[in-house]
């Protein structure tokens, strides 16, 4: 499977999101718009009611072909906060683990008229070849894909750093950590380079950084304490364990012992600092738990964060397969 251009089919006539499958090669106004309409939707988790009716009539489907808790149940409570109907599909008992193709998987439930597919597949360009292929009100949404993407959770992180650092100008940004197999850390270099910060940053072992990873826009280091130097935040991530096919480290006491997050090292970055990290975290490998648990952590405001982007997502894409559907 192969991805597209993110203009090909991410989009509309009108440049609105069709479907929401990678951050690259989107604009900063099209991010900004994502990130304001969050804003608009952050306040109904305070409510007493807990919904709007935006999606009301609508069914989602989470087709989750890897193992997921936060990113799944954060998308089931974004659709049924819009008021959408939820369909989780177990995968181990589909019929897709009996030998049904990708492709008829999908058009079966299709035939079944819903809505929207949120996809995470271990394979990179799953979510584009369903999009390519899926009826044209349907939107596609990509919860993750291989190596490649993971936008919505660059958009909640991005948005984190926006309502903790009021903007973007002049930040300086550290990802730390397993950089070669994290869509992650991909996703949020394409997004926080279109939103305008100052300098990322990547910090990990030679042999977690990918090749030429200077072309992604990035500053590579390879000492923790060098690339924490006056940086405004810092992105830990997961030591990707499960897509290592050989000795990328050592072991994990010695990988923390140089590039795990503690209180000593966070020294060196300015006293403001905010940590972040996607989840879910391993303690006493990637990071200390006085810093996971700390003032300057704001790991949980992400989880909280993530309920209105992917609202914000499911709706501005959603409304753009309708307007299609009608036209059609």
């Amino acid at each position: 499977m192969s991805t597209a251009a993110p203009a090909d089919i991410q989009l509309d006539a009108s440049g609105r999101l069709r479907h929401f499958l990678t951050v690259e090669g989107l604009n900063r106004e099209l991010l900004v718009r994502i990130m304001d309409t969050a804003e608009s939707f952050a306040s109904v988790t305070a409510q007493n009611v807990k919904k709007v009716p935006l999606l009301r009539g609508k069914t989602v489907v989470n087709l989750f072909f890897e193992n997921s808790t936060r990113t799944r149940t954060t998308f089931e409570l974004a659709a049924k906060r819009l008021s959408a109907d939820v369909l989780n599909i177990n995968i181990a008992t589909s019929a897709t683990s009996k030998g049904e193709s990708l492709l008829d998987t999908i058009r079966n439930l299709e035939a079944m008229h819903v809505d929207m597919f949120v996809v995470r597949h271990a394979q990179s360009g799953a979510a584009h070849f369903i999009a390519r292929h899926v009826a044209p009100h349907i939107s596609v949404l990509n919860a993750g894909d291989g190596r490649h993407a993971h936008p919505t959770q660059a958009m909640l992180d991005v948005f984190t750093i926006r309502r903790c650092k009021g903007g973007f100008a002049g930040l300086k940004v550290a990802i730390v950590g397993d950089i070669l197999h994290s869509r992650v850390a991909r996703s949020e270099i394409w997004a926080l380079n279109a939103l305008g910060v100052d300098e990322v940053r990547v910090v990990a072992p030679k042999t977690l950084l990918p090749a030429h990873v200077e072309s992604l826009g990035v500053v590579p280091y390879h000492d923790l304490s060098e690339g924490l130097r006056d940086v405004d935040v810092v992105i830990m991530l997961r030591l990707q364990l499960e897509r290592m096919g050989s000795a990328f480290i050592p072991s994990e006491h010695e990988y923390f012992q140089r590039f795990g997050l503690t209180g000593r090292r966070l020294e060196k970055a300015k006293s403001d600092v905010i940590v972040m990290h996607p989840g879910p975290i391993n303690r006493g490998i990637e990071i200390d738990s006085a810093i996971a648990d700390g003032p300057r952590s704001v790991i949980l405001q992400q989880v909280t964060h993530g309920i209105a982007v992917r609202m914000a997502v499911m709706s501005m894409t959603m409304r753009a397969g309708s307007d299609m559907e009608a036209a059609a």
